[in-house]
C-alpha cells in the first residue's frame, strides 16, 4: 500500500510541474542602480544609489515568473557633485527625511527570448505600476564555485507622477530638469547556498 501511495505522489508531483524555488541575492559589488535625467534640455546628469538591497526567488532556470523585490536608500543618491546631491535629498526632490526608501516589487516575465519586469514602484509614498525591459545575460559558475546570473534592466519613469515636481522654466523654453528619468540597472545575482 505504501508503495502505491509513493508512486501516486510521484506521478502527481510530476504532473503538476512542482519545482524547487531558488533564492538569489544581489551581488552588490557587481551591481549598479543608475539613472539619468535631462539638464537644461542640452545634456544628461547621471547618478546612482550607493545603498540598496534586493532578492529574487525563481522556480525556473530561465527566471520566467521570478519574484523580485528591491529597496534603495534615497539618502545614498550620488551624482558626483555634493551640492547637487544635497539638493536632491531635500524636499524639492527625494525628501529623504520623510521618505528614506524607494522600493520595487514585481515579477520577471519571459515572452520568446525577451523579458519584461512588471511590478509596483514606490517613490515619495506613491506607488505606480511600471514595466521595464530586461536583457538576461546568462547564468554561470564563477571560479569560486558560486552560481551567478546577470541582467540589464532599463526603463523610464515620469518623476512628476510621484509628486516630484520641482522645476524651473528656461528663458529659451524647456525645463531646467527633465521630467522623464531613464533608469539603467546592471544587476549581478548570486545563488544562495
Amino acid at each position: 500500500m505504501k508503495k502505491i501511495l509513493f508512486s501516486l505522489l510521484a506521478v502527481i508531483t510530476a504532473a503538476t510541474g512542482v519545482s524547487a524555488q531558488t533564492n538569489w541575492d544581489l551581488d552588490k559589488a557587481h551591481t549598479k542602480i543608475g539613472f539619468s535625467v535631462s539638464h537644461m534640455t542640452i545634456s544628461e546628469v547621471e547618478g546612482s544609489f550607493q545603498e540598496f538591497d534586493g532578492s529574487v526567488v525563481s522556480s525556473s532556470d530561465d527566471f520566467d515568473g521570478a519574484e523580485i523585490s528591491f529597496t534603495a536608500k534615497t539618502a545614498s543618491i550620488d551624482t558626483d557633485v555634493e551640492q547637487r546631491n544635497e539638493h536632491l535629498k531635500s524636499a524639492d526632490f527625494f525628501n529623504v527625511a520623510k521618505y528614506p526608501e524607494l522600493t520595487f516589487k514585481g515579477k520577471l516575465k519571459k515572452s520568446g527570448k525577451k523579458y519584461k519586469l512588471e511590478g509596483d514602484f514606490t517613490l515619495l509614498g506613491v506607488t505606480k505600476p511600471v514595466t521595464f525591459d530586461v536583457k538576461y545575460n546568462g547564468t554561470i559558475v564563477d571560479p569560486y564555485g558560486n552560481t551567478k546570473a546577470g541582467f540589464q534592466i532599463t526603463g523610464t519613469i515620469d518623476r512628476t507622477e510621484y509628486g516630484m515636481t520641482w522645476n524651473s522654466t528656461l528663458d529659451a523654453g524647456g525645463l531646467l530638469v527633465g521630467e522623464d528619468v531613464e533608469i539603467t540597472a546592471n544587476v549581478e545575482l548570486q545563488k544562495k547556498a
